[in-house]
């Protein structure tokens, strides 16, 4: 099976959805991803991410499945009081690069400067919830890999958010969560191949075969902007 993750176009976040940008971005995505031989799409419910996942879902005649879990991740203080820094993980996890601290730390969640923010359980809930669907289409996780149980050998796109695919790479990958967002620094509607193979019984490990792949907005990209 190949996954595709799509971050949404150029967003307006107070209204949660594109801009004209936007759906610029989401069109040269859709153009892009006729070649991949799409066969299901997946989306966050969160506006700007449907919107993007509907170019691509009317250029292949498909149906758009929405998942809540695969909404953008939410971050703030958990007891009220104020956070190390501003709270906001990309920021952060410069921070720690400039402090030295450690990316690959296991134990993230529960260390300065993550274990007081809301991200730990809203990365958690992502996590969980991209290991039920990949149960559902054939791979069931088992420690660190997954046990397949139904190759399908099909490509299926899921279209979200920048955290929200770290956030599910991160537990793919079995990669602590501020590494993921410290490295993975995705364009609007820059597109990440993984693929999980192997036969029926056998433990796989999934794999990329591209990150961040943008070429389709060459002339369109702006500031790249995360937030929720």
């Amino acid at each position: 099976m190949k996954i595709l993750f799509v971050r949404h176009g150029h967003p307006n976040y107070e209204k949660d959805c594109l801009t004209d940008l936007g759906h610029r971005h989401a069109a040269a995505a859709a153009v892009r991803l006729r070649e991949e031989n799409i066969a299901e799409i997946y989306s966050s419910t969160c506006g700007r991410a449907l919107e993007t996942a509907q170019h691509t879902a009317d250029d292949l005649g498909l149906k758009v499945h929405p998942f809540d879990f695969m909404r953008e991740i939410n971050w703030d203080s958990a007891d009220g009081q104020p956070l190390r820094f501003d709270g906001h993980p990309w920021d952060t996890a410069d921070r720690m690069v400039v402090d030295n601290l450690p990316l690959l730390d296991p134990d993230w969640a529960s260390k300065e400067p993550f274990h007081r923010n809301t991200v730990v359980q809203s990365v958690k809930k992502v996590g969980d919830g991209i290991d039920r669907w990949l149960e559902g289409l054939g791979y069931r996780r088992e420690g660190q890999y997954y046990r397949v149980t139904d190759n399908t050998e099909k490509t299926v796109a899921v279209f979200c958010h920048g955290g929200a695919s770290c956030a599910m790479l991160s537990r793919m990958f079995n990669l602590p969560f501020p590494f993921a967002i410290a490295v993975l620094g995705l364009d609007y509607t820059g597109i990440t191949a993984v693929s999980l193979a192997g036969d029926p019984g056998d433990l796989a490990t999934p794999k990329f075969i591209c990150v961040n792949d943008a070429r389709h907005i060459q002339g369109l990209r702006v500031e790249n902007y995360f937030g929720k």
